[in-house]
């Protein structure tokens, strides 16, 4: 099995960091860099072929994933809100994909159990409606973590210093998935 891994947002944060928390100045984008980065070294360990991009190109991620013959995307993100009790893991599949809905179940599940997030469930993004781009866009099963809330003090805190334990939970939930395929096949 190979993964593409899609740490949200620029490199380097430039022109578009993402989501950051005003107090720390902790940004999305570093988050879901290092979270991409580790996971890529758990998966790899684990004998799963990756491919990772971060770029603020929509479209070039896509490309490069459907390019890539990975059976799997996954973009990593942290969540924000204007409230700041808003807290929590989502995971969103595409509508309509059974297996994108099964990956990101086998996802929520691992980071919901390993870091004690508040279990915001899998989201399901339609086309035309709240389809998110690289979910609608990639030609394999899709999802898109929102690991936890920068903007909640609590969440921000595990994104901060639980970076491995998010990656390793990511990791897990992949190949968590990969058994599940094989097991069905």
């Amino acid at each position: 099995m190979k993964v593409f891994l899609n740490p949200g947002h620029a490199p380097g944060g430039h022109p578009d960091p993402g989501a950051v928390n005003s107090e720390s100045g902790l940004r999305e984008c570093d988050v879901a860099l290092a979270v991409g980065q580790s996971a890529e070294s758990y998966l790899n360990a684990a004998g799963v072929a990756t491919e990772l991009l971060q770029s603020d190109s929509l479209e070039e991620i896509c490309e490069a994933a459907n390019a890539s013959d990975a059976d799997i995307f996954v973009s990593i993100h942290c969540n924000a809100a204007e409230a700041e009790e808003a807290n929590g893991t989502e995971t969103w599949a595409c509508a309509g994909s059974y297996r994108g809905s099964m990956l990101a179940s086998c996802i929520q599940n691992q980071i919901v159990d390993a870091l004690d997030t508040t279990d915001r469930g899998v989201k399901i993004a339609t086309p035309g409606v709240n389809g998110l781009y690289v979910l609608t866009n990639t030609d394999m099963p899709a999802v898109l973590v929102e690991l936890a809330f920068i903007t909640n003090p609590s969440d921000e805190e595990i994104l901060a210093n639980a970076q491995d334990a998010l990656a390793r939970a990511v990791a897990r939930g992949v190949t968590d998935y990969e058994q599940l395929i094989l097991g069905g096949e």
